[in-house]
């Protein structure tokens, strides 16, 4: 059974947790690691049960027609789950240019986070972690980095023999994909 460390239960995170437990199914075992579950979704509670949750990041989600297409089965699992809704007011201040869908989250962004760990298998990280300069070593088959950039180029440590630095004809591979926000590294050992 491959072992998968994922890096990071914000929504990529724990997104890429559940694709890969539907994909894979029983062929993989999971280990989700994380500083702080949600990522930029991540929702305050306050200990009083009559107020409202804060949304610390984004506050409700939009999607252009062809995004929300291609994406229509994400969608249609989150709405059917009552994890989101339409959005049916309006927001002050919205310069919208073309039409989209927007949508909230009745109980927080972070409900996006728990559903997808959740059908992952995963309700919580299995590790909080805020730093780690020593300590036991765990190897794993795949290793997926889904935080922040700047995140990222703090990582200390070694990732150990991978021939795929050396020998990209191999079946090891090291897979990154960028955009200005985020950065997705993938290292199969």
């Amino acid at each position: 059974m491959s072992r998968v460390l994922i890096v990071g239960a914000g929504l990529t995170g724990s997104l890429c947790a559940c694709l890969l437990r539907r994909e894979l199914q029983s062929k993989v075992h999971i280990v989700v690691w994380d500083k702080s579950r949600g990522g930029r979704m991540s929702t305050s509670r306050s200990p009083d049960p009559s107020s409202h949750p804060a949304d610390l990041g984004a506050q409700y989600i939009s999607a252009t027609p062809a995004y929300a297409q291609s994406h229509q089965s994400f969608y249609s699992e989150l709405l059917a789950a009552g994890v989101l809704k339409p959005l049916d007011c309006i927001i002050e201040g919205l310069k919208q240019k073309d039409i989209s869908y927007n949508y909230v989250t009745p109980l927080g962004m972070s409900s996006l986070v728990k559903h997808f760990l959740s059908e992952s298998g995963k309700h919580t990280p299995d590790r909080h972690v805020t730093g780690r300069k020593v300590g036991e070593s765990e190897t794993f088959d795949a290793v997926v980095l889904t935080m922040p950039v700047p995140q990222i180029l703090q990582l200390e440590g070694d990732v150990g023999p991978c021939e795929s630095i050396k020998h990209t004809h191999s079946r090891h591979t090291v897979c990154v994909k960028s955009s200005d926000r985020k950065l997705l590294i993938v290292i199969m050992c």
